[in-house]
């Protein structure tokens, strides 16, 4: 079996871009959103040897996963994990969209 590649959908990308962004203009500072890209980047590769790490969700074929105030989104295939999306749990339920 081929090794499994992580692959970021385009609404994963804003959506961290959005967050790393936030605490950027809020801290006046790149240090926190860089350390915190590096924990979900680390978070994130676990699941190339865990991929079940994440949570089960109510979409069948996806799963979460928890990494501080964030769950990220994923999807396993045979040759990759698709990350569909990350929330910031701190926001309005009503406004999550998974896929």
């Amino acid at each position: 079996m081929a090794k499994r590649k992580i692959v970021w959908s385009n609404r994963a990308k804003i959506r961290l871009y959005a967050i790393l962004d936030f605490y950027i203009k809020r801290n006046k500072s790149k240090v926190y959103s860089n350390k915190l890209q590096k924990l979900i980047s680390k978070e994130v590769n676990l699941l190339l040897k865990q991929p079940d790490l994440g949570l089960k969700t109510s979409e069948e074929t996806t799963r979460g996963l928890i990494i501080q105030d964030y769950i990220v989104y994923y999807e396993i295939t045979d040759e990759k994990i698709i990350i569909h999306s990350i929330w910031d749990c701190r926001q309005n339920p009503d406004d999550k969209i998974i896929k």
